[in-house]
């Protein structure tokens, strides 16, 4: 009797489903500008690009691979999707997830923990994330941070006080703007300010204010002051925007720690990419523009709004913009 042999599909460059996320800060740009349509949501705050979070865990929506889920994905391919570094580290859960945010409100003022303490009270992942600025109103300004160093009593006594606003850092955004904010740091997005963001898989989210607002049932949202004061760093530090030089036709770094590694891609010829020294996936993130991605089996077109998931058995693709493009590529490193 022979043995049964499985052949395993050849991986390609994946896509998935995106998942519609309603928050009371939420808008309207994600289907104005991204040209998703959440209907039936009243609005939409953010959507989930690529998540392996428990609960959204991200489903395929391209290719034969179409329907099977991330986790199962992993679970099959393990090194041949993630890397085998990546796949020895985190097993099948995937490490990062990726989300465009559209903030027609200010969102809460909020911190995330990191590692150590997210494991202690949640058994989750800490939350180190990036953020990459693709709209932005006039005069649209961000927290990131604190004006000056202060400490934990100063700082609860201007929480009591209502005049955080004192002693938080702000920003004024453009368009290519790109802030990196590990745990700990305090931060919130203002009204205005559409981006896409890369970050640790966590939902693990410490709200300090939410400026009092309603939902429309007339509840305020639930608060975690207390949780928050041993999260947060106190310090100033003096560049809280990440600097990069901007260039045409390559991979400009703007973003490297230990949870994930972060170029921007603006093209308005053919570029390719080699991926013969990263043990990792990679993955695209389309915020401008759109473009064909070729590899040797397989080509697939990429349209602003969208992720992909390039498996980490792929090393060279060809990068063929529609026009031109920009493109947020990450990896782990």
């Amino acid at each position: 009797m022979y043995p049964i042999i499985f052949k395993m599909t050849l991986l390609y460059p994946l896509r998935f489903k995106t998942q519609f996320k309603d928050k009371i800060w939420g808008g309207n740009k994600i289907n104005t500008i991204l040209g998703k349509d959440f209907f039936p949501l009243p609005n939409c705050g953010e959507t989930w690009e690529i998540s392996g979070v428990k609960g959204n865990i991200s489903e395929v929506e391209n290719g034969e691979l179409k329907g099977k889920n991330l986790v199962e994905l992993i679970d099959e391919y393990k090194g041949q999707l993630v890397g085998s570094k990546v796949y020895e580290t985190f097993k099948n859960e995937f490490p990062l997830l990726i989300k465009f945010i559209d903030a027609n409100d200010d969102l809460s003022i909020q911190v995330h923990p990191g590692d150590k303490m997210a494991k202690e009270r949640h058994d989750s992942f800490g939350k180190t994330e990036m953020w990459y600025i693709f709209q932005a109103d006039k005069n649209a300004k961000l927290n990131t941070g604190f004006a000056k160093t202060t400490n934990k009593e100063e700082y609860v006594n201007h929480l009591k006080a209502n005049t955080l606003d004192e002693i938080l850092n702000y920003e004024n955004v453009e368009v290519d703007d790109v802030y990196f904010l590990p745990a700990g740091r305090v931060h919130y997005i203002g009204k205005g300010i559409c981006l896409a963001e890369i970050q640790q898989t966590s939902d693990i989210t410490y709200r300090i204010y939410d400026f009092d607002r309603r939902d429309n049932k007339g509840n305020l949202r639930e608060l975690h002051t207390d949780l928050a004061l041993d999260a947060i760093d106190y310090n100033f530090y003096p560049d809280y925007k990440t600097k990069f030089e901007k260039k045409k036709n390559e991979a400009v770094h703007v973003v490297k720690c230990q949870y994930f590694t972060t170029n921007v891609i603006d093209a308005n010829q053919t570029i390719t990419r080699n991926y013969d020294t990263i043990d990792s996936f990679v993955i695209y993130i389309c915020v401008d523009g759109g473009f064909e991605l070729k590899t040797d089996n397989f080509s697939l077109e990429v349209k602003k709004g969208q992720s992909i998931l390039l498996p980490s058995n792929i090393k060279n693709v060809r990068i063929e913009p529609k026009n031109s493009c920009k493109i947020v590529e990450t990896w782990v490193p």
